[in-house]
């Protein structure tokens, strides 16, 4: 276990009667002298709110971009992955729930500066960094260090995150960030309130900024819980809010629902919801949706929005046939595909590689 530390912490304010409130998200939790957040890793103390989780990790590990997932974002590339402890959200059926409710930081196995992450992930030759596993919103201090040294070496940031953030953490946060995979986890507050603890519409001023107010490439997941968010009306809705106000070529991902955390009662998603799913979301109007958790190939591919041909045929992670030119254009039709390409040589595969940065 590595030893905790306080690092400084941004976006806060004092209130006035001892205590601080922490202005990184909706959450405002107001705090007193070494009290926690909702997130469980920032804190106040000697007056100030402090970051516990800086330079400590849960772990560091070589994936392919589309596991994030990311399929319009240098496919075939592999990025360096880490995260740290706790969320700001309280997701009952959260997949990584040992990582992101940890309370003890007993998962902090490894640490790094911002620096050292950068110098691994040159060494070991990934495109891009990943922060990811929980959310970074609330280790944003750590990651946006991070990011600005991955820059500086020439490597692309990735944030996977659910997008539960403030305006001016946001804003700070996001130009560093060169994509982000946001998960959408509902389309009701209602759904938000009860399961996720938090709200629907600062998702979505999220996601409308980053789509409107940035050059971030961004995809959307949404986690398809049998009975809870997975009607044919809830669907359509969330994939006409993204044609509308996101446009077309935004990629959303549709992805498999097992039993874990608190939601031990529901069946695991059957792959014929996530077909279904994708078939309404198509017919909104959407150019590229997506199905994850599961082998099925036809959901996995990319076709062009013009012809229809298919472009990039993948089995989960396994990038079987690319056929984009270096520009991401249909060599059929000539039609643009949108997100962000380069020379496609071999890829890396569906290999999930651990990496001590300080080996035992």
């Amino acid at each position: 276990m590595i030893p905790e530390t306080s690092h400084p912490g941004r976006w806060w304010h004092r209130i006035g009667d001892g205590r601080i409130q922490c202005d990184l998200c909706p959450r405002d939790c107001k705090l007193h002298e070494g009290q926690r957040g909702a997130c469980f890793v920032r804190k106040m103390e000697n007056g100030a709110m402090v970051l516990t989780t800086y330079g400590r990790s849960s772990g560091f590990c070589i994936d392919p971009i589309e596991k994030k997932p990311l399929n319009h974002f240098y496919p075939g590339s592999s990025v360096f992955s880490f995260g740290t402890a706790g969320c700001n959200l309280a997701c009952k059926f959260c997949q990584n729930w040992d990582i992101s409710k940890s309370r003890d930081m007993d998962r902090l196995m490894d640490s790094a500066g911002p620096e050292e992450i950068a110098r691994a992930a040159v060494r070991m030759g990934c495109k891009s960094v990943a922060y990811t596993y929980n959310d970074p919103v609330i280790f944003a201090e750590y990651a946006i260090d991070t990011a600005r040294a991955c820059r500086e070496a020439g490597l692309k940031n990735v944030a996977v995150t659910a997008g539960y953030m403030h305006e001016q953490a946001r804003r700070e946060f996001y130009a560093v960030m060169d994509a982000a995979n946001v998960d959408l986890k509902g389309f009701t507050d209602d759904f938000y309130v009860k399961y996720c603890g938090g709200q629907l519409q600062p998702i979505l001023d999220t996601l409308v900024y980053l789509k409107k107010e940035t050059d971030v490439w961004l995809e959307i997941t949404t986690l398809l819980i049998p009975t809870l968010n997975d009607s044919d009306a809830e669907v359509r809705a969330l994939a006409e809010w993204i044609m509308r106000e996101l446009g077309p070529d935004v990629p959303l991902h549709f992805s498999a629902f097992h039993p874990d955390y608190k939601l031990r009662d529901l069946p695991a998603t059957p792959p014929a919801s996530l077909s279904h799913a994708r078939e309404l979301a198509l017919a909104a109007g959407l150019h590229y949706v997506y199905v994850g958790n599961v082998h099925d190939t036809s959901g996995d591919t990319t076709y062009c929005p013009s012809c229809g041909k298919p472009l990039i045929v993948r089995d989960w992670y396994e990038i079987l046939d690319y056929r984009l030119d270096d520009r991401g254009a249909c060599p059929d039709c000539g039609a643009l595909v949108a997100g962000r390409f380069e020379r496609f040589e071999r890829p890396f595969g569906a290999r999930r590689i651990p990496v001590a940065l300080h080996p035992a």
